[in-house]
């Protein structure tokens, strides 16, 4: 057996987790029980512990025959930056195909797939855990090493300071992205919330963008399946993903659309809220938001240069999701219920023209003026307080009276309103200025119609 070298000339194998970001894909050698060769390309390899990496076992192919009857492997690593080449010679441990480590390695995985249009053919049958006995230098001419990042407890630090001092999901929203710009060196990013919070690993769901920053436009109110790409990855998983060369080929807009349209043959208007994602994007990184065991969305961040996002960015992503989460999840638990204040109204627009709003029941769409404007749950919220505006004027309601409204279609357990009621809002300050909500009080919110209204539904 191969023993470490000695301490004053050891490699420590976290000082090679830029070579293990799969920059470079990793060769590895395995032998038959005769002593013959076989060179593959490693998928993953992936930083166990200090003594410890894994690998992905998708195939039955040589390698895998290899391993079970010859415990030995050596994997060469490359520096992506300086070029510097290491050798792990390694011995299998075991096989794990569930747990946290198999899970993150899948979503991982998955992730990549996703882009790539070969989610099938990808899929991870195990992580092949490997004891490293040997880190071995390769002599040869390298590149300087990127300057070391500095500050990233004290953006840590900070961003905690900010989230502290927020009373509102927007509040929440808008501090992390805008402290992600400012403090650490990110350029894109958004915030999605789960549609219907749960627990543990879940295939099903939607998340639906809440708040972005960087992009041209912000894509509130688009949405993205549990298990697509990245994304859905880190939050059906529950786990972060980071890509650092992605392919461009997949693409999340027109997800809603084409859906809608196969769904709901009947509805033949454009329901699509574009992705507001980078056309090109070479590095993606998304971490799952948790609160008391619950998912409740995601915190994304991309870049058009690759290698953008390294295993310290995931910490630092991770410590603010951490926060995010568990700020979102107190001021979930906080939500005051009160009374329903008293009926007013506000003076009518007459010499303006009307607005018209169009409520499509088959998916609870509302259109203003023939342009889109929300779905879903949050569609029937808005449809709800039209009609009790137009009907007596009323301008002010409590999230008690519509979580009692069973026609919402808002779950039993958990309903999420105040994201659903954010995203209204923001949905309507991009699309229908002259219809805006705010909130008047914790547990209240008010309506404000600055133009006449015709409603009409459409069944």
């Amino acid at each position: 057996m191969r023993s470490l070298k000695a301490p004053e000339t050891a490699i420590e194998l976290h000082q090679l987790r830029g070579s293990l970001e799969g920059g470079v894909p990793a060769a590895m050698v395995t032998c038959d029980p005769s002593g013959m060769p076989n060179v593959t390309l490693a998928s993953q390899v992936y930083y166990v512990d200090a003594r410890h990496v894994a690998l992905s076992f998708q195939f039955f192919n040589k390698t895998y025959q290899n391993i079970r009857r010859n415990p030995l492997a050596c994997v060469q690593l490359i520096d992506p930056v300086t070029g510097a080449t290491h050798r792990l010679h390694l011995r299998y441990m075991r096989t794990e195909t569930e747990g946290p480590l198999f899970e993150s390695m899948r979503a991982q995985l998955a992730g990549i797939a996703s882009h790539l249009g070969m989610a099938d053919v990808y899929s991870l049958r195990g992580s092949d855990v490997y004891a490293v006995e040997e880190i071995e230098a390769v002599q040869g001419d390298t590149l300087p090493a990127a300057p070391l990042r500095q500050g990233l407890l004290t953006a840590l630090r900070q961003i905690s300071e900010r989230l502290a001092r927020c009373a509102t999901l927007d509040e929440l929203v808008d501090s992390v992205l805008d402290s992600l710009v400012e403090l650490a060196g990110v350029q894109h990013a958004m915030v999605l919330i789960n549609e219907a919070p749960s627990g543990g690993a879940a295939a099903n769901g939607t998340l639906f963008t809440v708040g972005s920053i960087g992009y041209v436009d912000s894509g509130v109110g688009s949405e993205v399946r549990m298990g697509d790409g990245v994304i859905g990855m880190a939050a059906a998983a529950c786990t972060p993903v980071r890509i650092n060369r992605v392919s461009p080929a997949s693409s999340y807009n027109h997800i809603v659309r084409r859906e809608t349209q196969s769904e709901q043959p009947g509805l033949v208007v454009d329901i699509d809220i574009p992705f507001p994602g980078l056309t090109e994007p070479h590095s993606q990184l998304a971490v799952p938001l948790m609160a008391g065991g619950l998912t409740l969305g995601v915190l994304f961040v991309e870049s058009a240069r690759e290698l953008a996002f390294g295993f310290e960015d995931e910490d630092l992503l991770m410590s603010v999701a951490a926060l995010l989460g568990a700020s979102i999840g107190m001021l979930r638990g906080q939500e005051e219920q009160v009374s329903a204040p008293p009926k007013t109204s506000q003076p009518s627009a007459t010499a303006v023209p009307a607005l018209t709003v169009k409520h499509y029941a088959i998916n609870n769409s509302v259109f203003v003026d023939d342009v889109y404007l929300i779905k879903g749950v949050a569609g029937a919220i808005l449809w709800r307080l039209l009609r009790d505006h137009a009907a007596d004027k009323r301008t002010q309601f409590t999230n008690r009276e519509l979580r009692l409204d069973a026609g919402l279609g808002l779950p039993d357990v958990d309903d999420n309103l105040e994201a659903r009621l954010l995203l209204l809002r923001r949905r309507l300050e991009e699309k229908s200025p002259h219809i805006y909500l705010e909130r008047a009080g914790r547990g209240c919110i008010s309506l404000h119609v600055e133009r006449p209204l015709v409603l009409l539904e459409v069944s």
